[in-house]
């Protein structure tokens, strides 16, 4: 009780005789009275007690908090929603057959892929699109199996079986794609419009015993037509019976296949079987059906079985799809029942109440508009073109592109220009964009007219809308635009083509060239030439000819010589000679006076140079581009080596001829390496454009710069006066501590130091663990100090105090030979 009269004190009110009746009152009513709500009691007695009900105070208020549950849910599901399932899943098999790719694959750089390849399609470029198919899979982004299909059905439309074929055999044979039913059909096509029926039967045998799925009814189609192409048909009634008996519903189209079959082989009565056999099996059937019987008796001159045929079809009133009502216009124009066709189009038109049901397309008014244009009703197409349905819930269709694109085509067969120009800018206008057939059929009817300045906006207009253009279709446009003059114009849009990838073809930049050489516009056929170069595109033999003719012709061969001898990077490269072939050796460390060290005082302690060794004194080593410029630094293309511990670095000139060398890495074991490698005197190694020297040969001992003990900064520096040291990261096995690369002290002016001295008071330079590439540096101008080879073996940690101080003692005479020479 005491509880209970605790809860009521919170309720009561603040009167004292509120206060001792109300537990008596309450408790009173719920003894006597279990329904409280029937109890009649008046607001005004002093014993009425007001209570609270903890509800919301309004409807709107509930159903805001139902709503804030509702979206409280969605962002933190329950607990139990997120426990995972205490049973962790079974692994899979790995002998299991994978899966092909799903749709939710499609996404993101893949799916980018995909549309760019759809574009390249859709232009007509099947060869751009599939380089870029194939180059994808060897990259981060793999094409899905639905960028593979698409475009292997392209190849297939355009009859390049051969291609289609090799296609498959590349993306799922050899790349690891997996493919699904769509690969297969494609496949089984090919190979049956080739005459290949029996390779198109293994195909779906090889789908019934590998595949993870089952094949399709476009399957059952492809072979059955195959077969009956071939004069198989009793093999084709075979199929059909298999896939019946595998489960798979009765197709339409491929009983419409063997109908026609027999049908070619005058064998009605067998089509009749077949067509009851339908229409017992499928309530609603495709009406392609009733247009092949139509179409077999109107050629037989049986006019009334084929419209009977036809009424019987419509008596069922199946909602017909666009593809088959299509199917019907087609056969009843093409055997002049145009009051039917007619009737048939109307009928389409009522019925189109998207997004409910989709009666028509574009392809049906392309149908009734290429009608009206052959029977020269140039008004009457345009009304058609614009028709709409008559009854009220009916809506017009929106047309497409492809609409657009069949009538502007129609309208420049019959010279009318302006109209064609008409319904362009209305495609313009809207939220479609034209496609490269549109621009291609203008531009080809203002050329026809010889309206250049109009297929000139036009191409422009092209290009600048990122549309691809074909070799084939560019090569023409700009041949009859040079043709006219326009040959600077065609430079503009060819490097606008450029800027975009795919790159232009090759043919283009030859009839582009050729057109501004021959016009005297030599400054932007050098820039076309440029652009060539610096895509990769390649300069083939024959316009290098044409153009060190023409140029020759005004005095300016040196310039296009040098412009056709740079690379892709903006260097003229020359030739390249073999280096002098290293003999390898186990542990012979690189100790002989000559390598090059970057500390000067070994009681201060030095980091010695490892990784590059320089051979007996010659001409400078060249290796990747340079121009000739004061300062500069040189960079040398490393050659990677077998070794333990290598520790790299060189020294850079603050001017003078280039210093420049392939780093010489030995296979052995031996953790100190000195110096920049060069090979002996002789003819010098070049990978890049050479310039003779304009000072004395160069030195190739160590510079000293007072660093303070600053590790040196990794890659290449360009200093301005004295010459920058440069190391990098370095890796050093386990064991002996190895001398860190990069660190340098301040040495008096004097003879300089030697690598190949191994000092035995080492440095109090930290000491790193791992692989060393410093960047190549260069030493300052004068006379080289080289190395001879070295043939002997010794200690790879260290050397005796006599070998070092015969390090030492041998270089001055080491300068002093070259100097002499």
């Amino acid at each position: 009780m005491s509880v209970y009269r605790l809860l009521l004190r919170s309720l009561r009110r603040p009167c004292s005789t509120s206060q001792t009746l109300t537990p008596t009152l309450l408790l009173h009513n719920s003894q006597t009275n279990p329904h409280p709500d029937l109890t009649h009691t008046s607001p005004s007695s002093p014993h009425f007690l007001p209570t609270r009900s903890f509800a919301f105070s309004s409807a709107e208020e509930a159903a805001a908090e139902r709503r804030r549950r509702k979206r409280r849910l969605r962002i933190e599901p329950p607990l139990h929603a997120l426990r995972r399932d205490p049973h962790p899943p079974a692994p899979r098999d790995p002998n299991a057959p994978r899966l092909p790719d799903s749709t939710s694959a499609l996404v993101g750089p893949r799916l980018n892929l995909h549309n760019r390849v759809q574009s390249l399609i859709r232009a007509g470029d099947l060869d751009a699109a599939s380089a870029i198919a194939r180059h994808s899979v060897f990259s981060n982004t793999r094409p899905t199996v639905f960028t593979c299909n698409a475009i292997i059905a392209a190849m297939y439309r355009a009859k390049r079986y051969s291609d289609a074929i090799a296609l498959f055999q590349f993306f799922f044979n050899q790349s690891n794609i997996v493919p699904n039913i769509v690969s297969y059909n494609n496949l089984i096509n090919t190979h049956c419009d080739e005459g290949r029926v029996d390779v198109g039967l293994e195909v779906y045998r090889h789908i019934i015993a590998n595949a993870p799925f089952s094949p399709s009814p476009v399957t059952f189609r492809h072979l059955t037509k195959g077969l009956i192409d071939a004069g198989r048909i009793g093999e084709a009634v075979d199929l059909l019976r298999e896939m019946l008996n595998k489960g798979h519903g009765a197709d339409s189209l491929v009983f419409n296949n063997l109908i026609s079959g027999f049908l070619n082989l005058e064998n009605l009565e067998k089509a009749n079987e077949l067509f009851d056999e339908l229409k017992e099996r499928c309530l609603v059937y495709d009406g392609v059906v009733n247009a092949t019987f139509m179409d077999w008796f109107f050629n037989r001159g049986r006019e009334k079985e084929a419209m009977e045929s036809y009424k019987s079809l419509l008596d069922k009133q199946f909602r017909m799809i666009p593809a088959t009502c299509n199917v019907l216009l087609e056969v009843l124009l093409k055997h002049g029942k145009k009051t039917e066709a007619w009737a048939l189009f109307d009928q389409m038109l009522d019925n189109h109440t998207p997004p409910n049901f989709q009666a028509v397309n574009s392809e049906t008014f392309n149908i009734m508009v290429n009608e009206c244009f052959k029977l020269g009703k140039v008004d009457e197409a345009i009304a058609t073109f614009r028709k709409v349905g008559t009854k009220v819930n009916s809506k017009p269709f929106a047309m497409d592109v492809a609409g657009y694109n069949n009538i502007i085509t129609r309208y420049c067969e019959n010279g009318m220009l302006s109209e064609a120009e008409t319904l362009f800018t209305e495609l313009c206008s809207k939220s479609l964009s034209p496609d490269v057939n549109t621009h291609r059929t203008l531009i080809d009817a203002h050329l026809k007219v010889e309206r250049i300045d109009d297929a000139l906006t036009t191409f422009n207009r092209m290009v600048e809308a990122g549309l691809r253009v074909v070799a084939s279709f560019g090569n023409r446009v700009f041949e009859e635009l040079i043709k006219n003059g326009k040959a600077v114009d065609c430079a503009q849009i060819l490097k606008k083509m450029g800027e975009k990838d795919p790159k232009p073809d090759v043919s283009c930049y030859e009839v582009v060239i050729k057109g501004l050489c021959n016009e005297g516009s030599y400054d932007p056929s050098r820039e076309l030439l440029e652009e060539m170069i610096r895509y990769g595109i390649g300069v083939t033999p024959a316009l290098k000819q044409f153009v060190n003719e023409a140029f020759a012709k005004v005095g300016r061969e040196e310039e296009i010589e040098r412009v056709l001898s740079m690379n892709r990077l903006g260097y003229a490269p020359a030739s390249r000679m073999t280096a002098p072939r290293q003999q390898p050796f186990l542990r012979a460390q690189m100790t002989e006076p000559g390598q090059m060290s970057a500390q000067g005082n070994s009681s201060i302690g030095h980091s010695q140079r490892n990784g590059f060794h320089h051979p007996p004194s010659g001409p400078a080593q060249m290796a990747g581009p340079y121009q000739r410029a004061p300062g500069s630094p040189q960079m040398a293309a490393p050659q990677h080596i077998h070794s333990v511990s290598p520790q790299m670095g060189s020294q850079q000139p603050p001017s003078g001829p280039p210093q420049m060398g392939s780093p010489y890495y030995p296979p052995s074991q031996s953790p100190q390496m000195g110096g920049l490698h060069y090979p002996p005197s002789g003819a010098p190694q070049m990978a890049g454009p050479q310039y003779p020297p304009a000072v004395t040969p160069p030195q190739m001992a160590g510079h000293h710069q007072n660093l303070s003990r600053t590790p040196q900064v990794a890659g290449p520096q360009y200093p301005s006066s004295a010459s920058s040291q440069m190391g990098g990261p370095q890796h050093h096995p386990s064991g002996p501590p190895s001398q860190m690369a990069g660190f340098q002290q301040h040495h008096p002016p004097g003879p300089p130091q030697m690598a190949g001295a191994y000092h035995h008071q080492m440095s109090q330079s930290s000491q790193m663990a791992g692989w060393n590439m410093g960047a190549p540096q260069y030493p300052p101008s004068g006379p080289s100090q080289m190395a001879r080879p070295y043939d002997q073996r010794l200690d790879s940690n260290q050397m005796s105090d006599q070998q070092q101080f015969q390090s030492e003692s041998h270089q001055p005479q080491v300068a002093d030979q070259i100097a002499a020479a």
